[in-house]
C-alpha cells in the first residue's frame, strides 16, 4: 500500500489538528518521515490506538472499547482500523491525522471479529474476517466505506478460523489465513479442535467470493495454524503460523507460494526455529529491501530474512516481541513491554503495526 509522504501528511492534517497536538508531539511530527499506528494497553489499563512516529514518539491516542488486534490502512481514503481482538464484536475505523470523528461499527449476530481485515484497492469497501459460530465456518464481512461501514454482506472464507488477510496486488484476490481452528464465543478464547484442525490458506475472489486456490496444510502439519500473511514485491504470498501440537516438535513456521504453485515451507536453522518457540506472531515483508520479517513473543526474538536466498540475514532477541512492519530499511518492531523500535513507552504495544507514513521517496508497505 502506498503511503504519505511526512509534508503531505502535515498539510493534509491542518492547522486545526497540529494546533490540537502537544508542542513535543507537534515537534516530533515535523522532524519524522515515517508515521505507524499501533493498539496499546495503558499503565491504567485502558486500551487505545496511537500514532507515533518511527523514532517512537507517540503523536495522537483515541480510545478503544476492548483491545485491538490487527490493524490495516487506505492510503486512497486515509482510512486506518483497529480490530478487536478475537472474539471481540467492534472494529474502530480513524484517519491518522484525526480529519474525522472515529466510528465504531459492531459485528452482526451470530458473528464475531477474528481480529484482522483489509481495505479494496480503492478503499471503498472494507473486508474483515469474522466467524459464523453456528455453523462454524469462516466468512469474510464486507462493509461500505462510502455510507458509514454499513455492512454490505459476507462471503465464505473457505476454512475455519480465518485470521489475518490481505489484498493482491491486481486487487482481484483476497488471500486469507484460515487458521482451521474451531472457537465459539460461550468458550472465550479456547481451541475446541486441537485434535482435528483444518488449516489452509485460501485464495478468494474479490468480486464474487468465490474460491480461486486453497492451500491446506499436510496431513503431517494438521496442527499447524496459518495465521499472518503478506506479500512481496512478486506477488509472492509469505505466510507465518503457531504450532499447536508438542513442544518438542519442530515444525516449519512460515513459507511462501504464488498462484498456481505449491506451498513451500522456509528452511529455518534449527536454532532459528527453537528461538521462534513454535510461535510466529506476526510477519511482514520489505518490498524495497526483499525481506521478510518474523517476530515470536513467547520465544522474544526477530527474525529477518532474504526473499530471494531465503537465508536468515539477521536474529535478535527482543523480550515479549509483538509488532513489525517494515522501515525505510529492514523492519521496526514492538514489544508488550513499551519498546517500539530503539524507543521505550509506558504503554504495552499490541500484536501489530500497521504502516501510515513514508520515508522520503521510499514507500513503506504493511
Amino acid at each position: 500500500m502506498g503511503l504519505i509522504d511526512r509534508r503531505a501528511f502535515l498539510t493534509m492534517a491542518g492547522a486545526a489538528w497540529a494546533a490540537a497536538l502537544a508542542p513535543r508531539a507537534a515537534f516530533a511530527l515535523s522532524r519524522t518521515d515515517a508515521v505507524y499506528a499501533s493498539g496499546f494497553k495503558a499503565a491504567d489499563g485502558s486500551y487505545g490506538v496511537a500514532t507515533l512516529t518511527e523514532e517512537g514518539e507517540i503523536i495522537a491516542r483515541e480510545p478503544l472499547p476492548a483491545r485491538a488486534h490487527g490493524m490495516t490502512y487506505s492510503p486512497i481514503t486515509n482510512r486506518a482500523v483497529a480490530f478487536a481482538r478475537r472474539p471481540g464484536t467492534y472494529a474502530m475505523i480513524f484517519a491518522p491525522d484525526n480529519s474525522m470523528e472515529p466510528i465504531v461499527i459492531t459485528s452482526v449476530e451470530g458473528r464475531h471479529f477474528y481480529g484482522h481485515g483489509c481495505f479494496s484497492a480503492d478503499g471503498r469497501l472494507l473486508y474483515a474476517t469474522e466467524n459464523d459460530f453456528a455453523g462454524n465456518r469462516g466468512m469474510i464481512g464486507v462493509y461500505d466505506g462510502t455510507n458509514n461501514f454499513a455492512r454490505l454482506g459476507e462471503f465464505p472464507s473457505h476454512g475455519i478460523g480465518p485470521h489475518d488477510m490481505t489484498l493482491s496486488g491486481d486487487g482481484r484476490m483476497l488471500v486469507v489465513a484460515n487458521g482451521g481452528i474451531e472457537t465459539h464465543p460461550d468458550f472465550g478464547r479456547t481451541k475446541l479442535n486441537l485434535d482435528h484442525m483444518e488449516p489452509s490458506l485460501a485464495l478468494v475472489d474479490t468480486q464474487t467470493g468465490a474460491l480461486i486456490e486453497r492451500h491446506a496444510m499436510p496431513d503431517n502439519l494438521r496442527q499447524l495454524s496459518t495465521r499472518h500473511v503478506d506479500i512481496d514485491a512478486d506477488g509472492r504470498i509469505w505466510f507465518a503460523c503457531q504450532y499447536e501440537g508438542a513442544r518438542n516438535e519442530l515444525p516449519p513456521l512460515a513459507g511462501s507460494f504464488a498462484r498456481g504453485e505449491d506451498i513451500r515451507f522456509l528452511a529455518l536453522p534449527e536454532k532459528t526455529t527453537l528461538a521462534l518457540a513454535n510461535y510466529v506472531g506476526a510477519i511482514a515483508v520489505n518490498r524495497q529491501d526483499g525481506l521478510v520479517g518474523l517476530t515470536s513473543p513467547k520465544g522474544g526474538t526477530a527474525v529477518m530474512v532474504d526473499a530471494k536466498t531465503r537465508q536468515v540475514v539477521r536474529q535478535d532477541s527482543l523480550a515479549d516481541a509483538a509488532g513489525i512492519a517494515a522501515a525505510a530499511h529492514g523492519f521496526i518492531a514492538s514489544s508488550y513491554g513499551g519498546q517500539f523500535g530503539d524507543a521505550q513507552s509506558k504503554v504495552a504495544w499490541d500484536q501489530h503495526i500497521v504502516g501510515v507514513g513514508k520515508l522520503g521517496n521510499r514507500v513503506v508497505h504493511d
